[in-house]
């Protein structure tokens, strides 16, 4: 298994849509199996504006169908997303 890092950025004005599916976005991630840690990019204000998270899985390929099938996809929430590898250098899990 290896560690990636997912970036997520929302489109402006998509709070309401990113608030109204949280929930299920919520149930999504948690029954992946694969997320050692995520949470919202906050703007100076405290607002949410993406998602930082960090997954565990086979490949990159895996971690896009993660991605992909996400109720924040499907509800149009994020205007870019980025895909990294990564690994902990300080710190643990």
């Amino acid at each position: 298994m290896a560690l990636f890092v997912i970036i997520c950025k929302d489109k402006p004005g998509a709070l309401e849509t990113r608030m109204a599916t949280r929930p299920t976005h919520l149930d999504y991630l948690n029954g992946s199996g694969l997320v050692k840690a995520a949470g919202p990019l906050l703007s100076d204000a405290g607002s949410p504006i993406g998602s930082l998270l960090i997954i565990e899985a086979e490949d990159k390929a895996a971690v896009q169908t993660l991605l992909d099938n996400d109720p924040y996809t499907a509800a149009g929430v994020f205007e870019s997303t980025e895909i990294q590898s990564w690994r902990v250098g300080v710190g643990s899990l």
